[in-house]
């Protein structure tokens, strides 16, 4: 069931262009962003805003099936727009980010707040060109994305500061060394994954004799902020991993962007910048054959939202090696593309929406 103000969306192959409502309070953002979308061919913006309370006044005359939306505006910013946008009109969101510590830390926020998708912004303008073809892919995206009542509700975690010390919280999390006989889960994601990962770590087992491996789609610079959020929030002490980072029941590697992640012979993590898999580094599928090779029965795969196939692969190597595997349903995905390929490989054990896939984890892991 959609949610009330939920609107139609284009279907793959419709003959009908998207729909696409442009905010920034930068006049050449606005003109810049209009000309590379409608240039496309398939893509109509149908307006632009300088600010929230614009969009928030446009929105619903509008009614654009895709949002673009600038972080940082006067009036009513980024995040406060994309609050009342998820609680009055519903519908994919994404977001224009700078490159700044502030930055990725608020666009890793809206991203858990409902946002669909981010493209980081180039530092200059002579450069913007440059990231229009991004721009164009994700509002395509965005546009097939289920936006609405299926999604689980924002958590309100305490984001913690870039380049912090440890908490005292977080050094209270109960992490010890892995033992041969305890599980490694490996959890991957990519459109619609740093959600569904707070929804899933929120609920996380704290006493799951388990390492944890985190893989979601994200480029450099922003994955730090991830691990930090998901860390704010769970029973897991969670930090974006680093080489040489031991496996430890009770912590969770969140994959650096642009870093592959994998496992040396010493059962440590080792980063790589070999190219990509799937279009994407880090890659699920690349830190799953790891696991799998290093660690066969012992492995519990996660597979969650995102678009393509990355995870299909993998997801094979670890029930060849005796692992199992979970994917989250349909009906929860916000893009249903990784799961579903899992699925229909026959590589699923357990399909589970997203709001139980943190108990089928316990399930199959087993407590202490």
């Amino acid at each position: 069931m959609s949610a009330p103000n939920e609107v139609a969306r284009p279907v793959v192959g419709s003959p009908h262009p998207i729909r696409v409502l442009v905010v920034d309070d930068s006049a050449y953002m606005r003109f810049t962003i209009t000309k590379g979308l409608t240039d496309a061919g398939d893509i109509t913006v149908v307006g632009t805003g300088r600010d929230g309370k614009e969009a928030l006044e446009l929105i619903p005359r509008l009614q654009p099936d895709v949002v673009t939306l600038d972080v940082e505006m006067p009036r009513l910013d980024g995040l406060s727009t994309l609050r009342e946008i998820m609680a009055r009109f519903p519908r994919p969101v994404v977001m224009l980010s700078s490159l700044t510590a502030e930055g990725t830390t608020e666009t890793v926020q809206a991203l858990t707040l409902g946002a669909v998708d981010f493209v980081a912004k180039p530092e200059t303008r002579a450069n913007m060109g440059a990231v229009m073809g991004e721009v164009v892919a994700k509002v395509r995206g965005a546009a097939h994305a289920r936006v609405g009542s299926r999604w689980p509700a924002p958590v309100h975690a305490h984001v913690l500061p870039e380049h912090r010390e440890p908490s005292a919280a977080a050094a209270a999390k109960a992490v010890r060394a892995r033992r041969t006989q305890d599980k490694v889960v490996i959890v991957g994601a990519s459109t619609g994954g740093p959600r569904a990962l707070n929804a899933v770590f929120q609920d996380w087992p704290g006493n799951l004799p388990a390492a944890v491996l985190i893989v979601q789609h994200m480029p450099a610079g922003f994955t730090h902020s991830l691990a930090d959020r998901l860390n704010s929030l769970s029973p897991l002490s969670i930090k974006e991993a680093e080489p040489g980072d031991a496996l430890e029941v009770g912590r969770g590697l969140v994959a650096p962007g642009g870093f592959h992640m994998t496992i040396d012979d010493h059962e440590h993590i080792a980063l790589n910048q070999n190219p990509p898999v799937q279009g994407v580094r880090p890659a699920v599928d690349v830190t799953m054959a790891s696991v799998a090779q290093h660690f066969g029965a012992a492995v519990v795969g996660v597979v969650l939202t995102g678009m393509g196939h990355d995870g299909t692969t993998g997801a094979t190597l670890i029930r060849n090696g005796g692992g199992r595997i979970i994917a989250e349903a349909e009906a929860t995905s916000v893009v249903w593309g990784m799961p579903r390929s899992v699925i229909e490989a026959g590589q699923a054990d357990v399909v589970a929406p997203l709001n139980e896939v943190a108990a089928a984890v316990r399930k199959l892991v087993g407590g202490e």
